[in-house]
């Protein structure tokens, strides 16, 4: 007779699939991210316009994919099922239409609907044919019943997406440095759509703190403060520093005391970095490059500068706290400080490179077109075989975005245990070649997340790991739940 908690156990792997993290990843990634990444990429605008025209737009709007299918030799589609796919050597995907619509002097000319490719689409997802089939039904299409799916079926050939551990972005860790004139060094990396932008806060010997991100190397963070509209000193220091004697603070803002308003910060960044042309576009090209690559995850509007300022004086407040010995170093193994990027969101990184090469194609065959003295339409210039063949390409060889291999994986069916664990694993970024020890140990946050246990032995050992059998995966849904339940109990966003 089963006791309590073998019964919980039982009943949690009937209602539970091991691989429903990936699953949700992925269904995330057709109904959310990929609308999300059209928005990034909405209005186009050819530079080589016909002369009788003053404004040409080409607009994407709404993006949506349907159930797989396949187009035969003779040009008829119809469904196509998983088995199907893997004995006849087919890609099991799902065909994406986008809404285009082209707009002379401001007036919609042009609208229609067109396919922009085909999207590999994962087994047991929200539009796979298996999705909700009862056991009779799985084996009738020739299916395992007790097969989880969370993989993909590329030109015959199961693949699966591996979990890539990585930090935390959107985060500052302080570490102790080896190398260099600063002892301490505050890390961030900041998020927003295809930016991930390096920020890296320092002290020099001068006592003053420094900060540098994309073409902005080691510039005084209190410029970039007063840059950004949080101009009275007082101000400033309230918000980094609840000592009223913090000398270190003192000193970096009585060395810009003179810095009265915002136009003649921007000019003296604009002049360290190296603009040379006339003042106000020096000022406004400092505007640009400050909204667009400083912390860019905190938003890229005129409107986030002050809410920016005063991340910059809670990431100094932080800085300063650890470097005087008030806070210990952050750790990096920790797994507070990690993150988990799962098979949805690596699809929506190489979809997102993948739409501007599609986007950069479409210009180049408009403009050309027009260069002849023509005037065509869009729905002859978009070549949807284009992002098909590059995605396929990196889900085939596993070589993603960003340089990295082996993202895309033949799956193991040597035994069902061990397809299980393929599914399940997470691989480490980090180079096997390297020492890396601290990485490698087992960390007391891995407990009921990782697999104690699983681990190669030799190279890769403690780099590539699995995830525990229970351990489930949280949402960006479910933080912003969280956020909603602070702010209804009085938590107020400072702007």
């Amino acid at each position: 007779m089963l006791k309590g908690k073998e019964i919980l156990i039982k009943k949690y792997f009937e209602e539970k699939s091991l691989v429903a993290s990936s699953i949700e990843s992925f269904n995330n990634f057709i109904d959310v991210e990929l609308q999300k990444i059209i928005e990034e990429n909405k209005n186009i605008e050819p530079t080589i316009i016909p002369h009788n025209i003053d404004e040409f737009k080409i607009r994407f709007d709404k993006i949506w994919t349907t159930k797989p299918e396949i187009t035969e030799a003779d040009g008829s589609k119809r469904l196509v099922y998983p088995i199907e796919a893997r004995l006849r050597k087919l890609s099991y995907s799902a065909p994406t239409f986008i809404e285009v619509s082209a707009h002379i002097n401001g007036i919609q000319r042009e609208s229609f609907t067109t396919q922009v490719g085909n999207i590999p689409m994962m087994l047991r997802s929200k539009n796979c044919h298996l999705n909700n089939l009862s056991r009779e039904k799985l084996i009738e299409h020739g299916e395992d019943p007790d097969d989880p799916g969370g993989y993909f079926i590329v030109n015959g050939t199961e693949r699966v997406l591996i979990h890539i551990e990585d930090l935390t972005p959107n985060r500052m860790l302080v570490s102790k440095n080896s190398v260099g004139p600063s002892k301490f060094i505050g890390k961030l990396f900041s998020e927003h759509g295809s930016y991930k932008i390096p920020h890296s806060i320092e002290k020099l010997k001068d006592g003053l703190f420094y900060i540098s991100f994309t073409r902005v190397k080691r510039i005084p963070i209190v410029v970039i403060i007063k840059c950004l509209g949080l101009l009275k000193d007082e101000e400033i220091m309230r918000f980094i520093s609840s000592d009223k004697k913090d000398d270190e603070v003192y000193i970096n803002l009585f060395e810009f005391v003179d810095v009265k308003s915002e136009d003649e910060a921007l000019d003296i960044v604009a002049k360290k970095i190296g603009i040379t042309q006339s003042k106000e576009i020096r000022v406004e090209r400092m505007r640009e490059i400050l909204d667009k690559y400083l912390l860019p995850h905190l938003g890229i509007r005129r409107e986030d500068r002050i809410f920016k300022a005063y991340n910059l004086c809670k990431i100094l407040k932080k800085y300063i706290a650890v470097s005087s010995g008030e806070m210990g170093i952050d750790d990096k193994d920790h797994y507070m400080n990690k993150t988990l990027k799962l098979p949805g969101d690596l699809l929506a990184d190489l979809f997102r490179v993948n739409i501007k090469v599609l986007i950069g194609d479409l210009l180049y065959n408009f403009q050309r077109i027009v260069k002849r003295g023509k005037f065509p339409s869009i729905k002859v210039v978009i070549r949807d075989k284009l992002l098909t063949q590059r995605i396929y390409s990196s889900m085939a060889t596993g070589n993603w975005v960003g340089g990295r291999k082996g993202i895309s994986q033949r799956i193991q069916r040597l035994n069902f245990i061990e397809t299980m664990s393929h599914l399940q694993r997470v691989v480490s970024p980090l180079s096997s070649e390297q020492e890396n020890f601290e990485a490698r140990e087992l960390h007391s946050t891995h407990l009921g997340r990782l697999c104690p246990l699983e681990t190669p032995e030799g190279t890769n050992i403690g780099l590539r790991k699995n995830l525990s059998l229970l351990a489930s995966i949280t949402k960006e849904a479910d933080a912003e739940e969280t956020l909603k339940s602070l702010k209804d109990l009085g938590l107020k966003t400072i702007r």
